[in-house]
């Protein structure tokens, strides 16, 4: 397929770009900061995708700019997996200037992809919205899942009054090479600099998912007609999940890997949330963890 991809230098859009291209898709990348501004991380995201995607740069989604890329141009499939994660952790998220970037002028871009002949879009959520998590009574988590929920409503409305079917894409809690510094590369910072890491929050469930196995089952939903899908991985609390992390890592760093867990007692969050689809794709468990050591190590090295 050809398909027009917004959110490309995030983690997770890195992974799903890289499997795309992988499986013989032709990918037009839409990014939104002009290539010479991306630093750290993202950068060597980017760097990494200039030979298997067409990149775009300097485009924020809906403007001006990206209008005049798509106009005229013909894509199978579009996934939208850009948002606005600015603060998201924060109480006082901007929920619905979130949602004005999410789906700026959302009508005139889904015009222009269907009489392009655009007929499906892959929409990316979230296990932190409404009703998602495993509980359709769930509440939004933060303003943050609030505004994806809206955008999903609006992306719902517009699609249907275009004829283009949607897909939702929910993603629970990845990890894995290339992200940005957060709980796994907490830990493994910690052990290859010979300190021992604490657990904060240990009795909460979540769903802790190998990014590759993840961009698998992207994969295989966008050559599909499905309309959800909810993909999980090792569904735990946050202590075990730091325990499964230790022993995989320390029988490859060659290193002690101890962690510690505070006794929790604040529960700000939800105590369980997670996906219920087990992926149905071909993984090698083995050889992610595999990667996953070698990818800390050479960073480390690089930081030393």
């Amino acid at each position: 397929m050809k398909i027009l991809f917004t959110g490309a230098s995030s983690f997770t859009g890195f992974w799903f770009v890289r499997q795309l291209f992988a499986e013989g898709h032709s990918v037009h990348a839409i990014c939104r900061k002009n290539l010479g501004n991306y630093e750290g991380v993202r950068k060597q995201r980017i760097e990494q995708l200039l030979g298997q995607a067409e990149m775009s740069f300097g485009c924020d989604f809906g403007s001006k700019a990206f209008l005049t890329r798509i106009k005229n141009s013909s894509f199978d499939l579009f996934c939208h997996h850009a948002a606005d994660v600015h603060q998201y952790k924060s109480p006082d998220f901007d929920c619905l200037g979130a949602l004005n970037s999410n789906a700026k002028n959302l009508r005139h871009v889904l015009r222009s992809l269907r009489d392009g002949g655009c007929r499906r879009i892959i929409l990316t959520g979230s296990v932190f919205e409404p009703r998602e998590g495993g509980d359709p009574n769930a509440k939004a988590l933060s303003p943050y899942g609030l505004s994806k929920s809206l955008t999903a409503q609006l992306f719902d409305a517009y699609a249907a009054s275009f004829g283009m079917a949607l897909g939702r894409f929910v993603i629970p809690n990845p990890f894995g090479p290339y992200e940005e510094f957060r709980f796994t590369s907490y830990l493994a910072h910690n052990w290859l600099t010979g300190k021992t890491p604490t657990v904060a929050t240990p009795a909460y469930i979540r769903d802790n998912i190998p990014v590759d196995l993840l961009a698998k089952e992207y994969a295989r939903f966008a050559v599909t007609e499905e309309e959800v899908s909810r993909p999980s991985g090792y569904i735990e609390t946050q202590g075990e999940f730091a325990a499964r992390v230790s022993r995989e890592l320390e029988k490859r760093f060659c290193l002690p890997c101890p962690f510690v867990c505070k006794e929790q007692t604040e529960f700000l969050e939800p105590l369980r949330r997670v996906n219920a689809d087990r992926p149905t794709v071909l993984w090698k468990e083995e050889l992610f963890w595999d990667r996953l050591t070698d990818y800390y190590a050479q960073a480390w090295k690089r930081s030393a």
